[in-house]
């Protein structure tokens, strides 16, 4: 791994929900070590925990030094990539995390601002992906659960540095997880490595992002 290269922190996450993987994680580590855009791309795994997914976020942070940090998450149901607009401030557990923690209506980051919105170019993400045939979409909401935790804090972390952009994707489940849920959407893993080296060569080249209608209306 070349030390003299611009680097990519992407992050995943450990299975969770009575899963035995997780998309987010198989995903982002088999793009580790690649090289995207002139940028060595180092990926970490963050525990689906609330208090132990700050920790590690924070030492990969140090450790690696980023200029892009994308932080990828499982969104079981949905049926394509998800490139999240916007993290809240909020913990609002439905279940509880693997540490066994579920907090209730507590902030990411005590006196932190109520939102924080991604600095990485989402709409030219997207439109990348679907020139690549590749269903995507913007979310509107990363939900309250660690993956907006996560969101939250990379997004919270990066405003400190100089130069640092962040944001996060959500994928939905891999085959092999569908196939135990009847009827659940799915994503080959082999798609969804493209799509986030398609995303990321996206984010390294454009600073101006491009102005499309991607809203929602629910």
């Amino acid at each position: 791994m070349s030390a003299s290269l611009p680097r990519i922190l992407l992050t995943g996450f450990d299975p969770f929900g009575g899963e035995v993987i997780n998309p987010s994680w198989e995903t982002v580590r088999a793009l580790h070590g690649r090289r995207i855009g002139g940028h060595q791309v180092v990926a970490r795994l963050l525990p689906t925990e609330f208090a132990g997914s700050l920790r590690a976020l924070k030492a990969a942070l140090r450790e690696t030094a980023p200029t892009i940090v994308l932080g990828v998450g499982q969104a079981g149901g949905r049926k394509q990539l998800s490139i999240e607009r916007v993290a809240i401030n909020v913990q609002d557990a439905r279940i509880p995390d693997n540490a066994g923690a579920q907090p209730v209506d507590e902030p990411v980051i005590a006196g932190g601002p109520a939102a924080y919105f991604s600095t990485l170019p989402i709409k030219t993400m997207l439109a990348a992906l679907h020139a690549h045939g590749l269903p995507a979409e913007i979310s509107q909401s990363a939900g309250t659960y660690v993956c907006n935790h996560v969101a939250y804090a990379m997004l919270h972390l990066a405003s400190k540095r100089r130069g640092v952009r962040a944001g996060f994707i959500h994928i939905p489940y891999l085959p092999v997880q569908a196939a135990r849920l009847r009827g659940a959407a799915s994503m080959a893993q082999a798609d969804a490595e493209r799509a986030l080296e398609i995303a990321l060569r996206a984010a390294i080249g454009t600073r101006i992002d491009r102005k499309l209608a991607a809203g929602s209306i629910d």
